[in-house]
């Protein structure tokens, strides 16, 4: 069994499409009217059609999942990811941790958490594992 896509629940696809591409590179792959899948797996479906779907409320901002990306030039990231302004609600803004590796965590303008950090350093999994951190 192989894991194909991860979907996100989101607003206006348009719009999202816009913010993906913008802000990671991402492009849409297969495009529906509700729906788009965008390389690397994403899958974008608007609000109504998964509520619809499920048959219960939408929660924003939840914290049950999280979209981690890395990014070797986060300095870059983080002053493009300030252009969106109050559509960004942060969790962490730019900062670095003990063992050196940078990151960002926020949420996209639907509330799906995002996290992105500097690619993992050679050396780092076994500093982290000896100190349980997070990677």
């Amino acid at each position: 069994m192989k894991l194909k896509n991860v979907l996100i629940v989101v607003n206006d696809v348009e719009k999202s499409k816009a913010f993906y591409k913008d802000l990671f590179g991402l492009e849409t792959v297969v495009e529906q009217k509700e729906n788009a899948v965008l390389t690397e797996g994403l899958v974008l479906q608007e609000a109504e059609i998964w509520k619809s779907a499920l048959g219960s409320e939408i929660i924003p901002r939840n914290n049950a999942s999280e979209l981690y990306f890395e990014e070797a030039d986060l300095e870059r990231f983080a002053e493009r990811l300030e252009g969106y302004g109050d559509e960004i609600r942060y969790v962490n803004r730019l900062t670095e941790l003990p063992w050196g590796q940078k990151m960002i965590r926020f949420y996209d303008p639907d509330g799906n958490l995002i996290e992105v950090r500097t690619p993992t350093q050679p050396g780092i999994d076994s500093f982290c594992r000896n100190r349980r951190c997070r990677i």
